[in-house]
């Protein structure tokens, strides 16, 4: 459990803690991903639903609430995320049987990956009934975007019929894929980036050997900079990195069997940092992303037809949205690095 607000975010901290206008019914946090946007919307509900609140207006962390909210059982409160972020988190979901079953691969190969119509229809006995103890009511939807259009519709209607004393905190990577309806009511709040020297110096603090590569690699988002150092898809990367950075040796097939179990979007992101740093060391002659691998992208850079290469990295955009909706990992994959390849021999 957070028991602070990170650094960079202390100056929307005191925009939003100290005024009553942002306790409306809806708020919209949105932000690249990996800034810290979802602890943040935790902490805010904790610090909110607090009964001895500090003059930061911070939870005391000591009081019933704040005892309830760390234990993940306050009654004013109510998360919707899902079901394979629920099993990420150790957190219980309504179609898991038993703890065994929310452990196996097969769950979380099988997890939800979108919020359904579902979850969001068991709101309503939350929403509607009285708080505890009269109280303020708290509703967490993350990531908002990955609410299917069922969802979303349903989610619209209760948002505009808001009922008293109930705040929808709404947290998003893509606030782009949210229904605009949906959008306009909310306040919307764009989340703080840390600062490369910020955020350089926070993941020293957490004993990264390589700050500032793991944090160029990671798109500058400082918890997946962590997480990735920590060692979450670092031996997929690694493949990644070896068959991707040697196009003539490159397997489509082995590849993309080898990554078929990680999570497509962030797949798609390598590969969209990589052409990138190739297209910008051929026409700039600098890196953003890959620190490490300056050798091998000055080289591929001298041999790629730049044109293509453009053409290749903007498609990717439309692959990284195509990547967010269930089909087959594997072909999908294989697809993208056949396609990779191909441009990267000029054939």
């Amino acid at each position: 459990m957070m028991s602070d607000i990170y650094s960079w975010q202390q100056g929307i901290w005191q925009k939003l803690a100290h005024s009553e206008e942002f306790r409306g019914h809806a708020l919209l946090l949105k932000g690249k991903k990996g800034i810290g946007k979802y602890e943040f919307a935790r902490y805010l509900a904790k610090s909110w639903l607090c009964t001895a609140s500090t003059a930061e207006r911070k939870a005391c962390g000591e009081c019933l609430s704040c005892g309830w909210f760390e234990q993940n059982g306050h009654p004013n409160f109510y998360q919707v995320v899902p079901e394979a972020f629920s099993i990420n988190l150790g957190e219980p979901s309504e179609k898991q049987d038993s703890e065994e079953r929310s452990n196996s691969p097969a769950a979380k190969k099988n997890a939800s990956q979108q919020i359904s119509i579902e979850q969001i229809r068991r709101l309503t006995e939350f929403v509607y009934m009285t708080g505890h103890q009269n109280g303020y009511k708290i509703i967490l939807i993350y990531p908002a975007e990955t609410m299917n259009s069922a969802a979303a519709n349903a989610l619209l209607k209760k948002l505009e019929e808001p009922p008293e004393n109930v705040l929808f905190i709404l947290v998003t990577h893509q606030a782009q894929h949210l229904l605009p309806t949906i959008r306009s009511r909310c306040q919307q709040i764009a989340m703080p980036v840390p600062d490369v020297e910020t955020a350089v110096a926070w993941l020293k603090q957490h004993y990264v050997n390589d700050p500032q590569a793991s944090l160029a690699a990671a798109g500058f988002s400082p918890l997946s900079a962590l997480l990735f150092d920590q060692g979450e898809n670092a031996a997929q990367h690694e493949q990644f990195i070896q068959q991707i950075s040697n196009p003539n040796r490159l397997d489509p097939l082995s590849l993309a069997e080898a990554l078929q179990q990680t999570n497509l979007s962030v797949v798609v992101s390598w590969l969209q940092k990589w052409c990138y740093d190739l297209v910008s060391y051929r026409t700039t002659g600098k890196i953003r992303y890959y620190l490490n691998q300056v050798t091998t992208i000055q080289a591929l850079s001298g041999q790629i037809a730049l044109l293509e290469c453009i053409r290749f990295t903007r498609a990717l955009n439309s692959t990284q949205r195509l990547s967010h909706h269930p089909l087959n990992p594997r072909l999908f994959l294989e697809e993208m690095f056949i396609d990779y390849a191909a441009m990267m021999r000029g054939t």
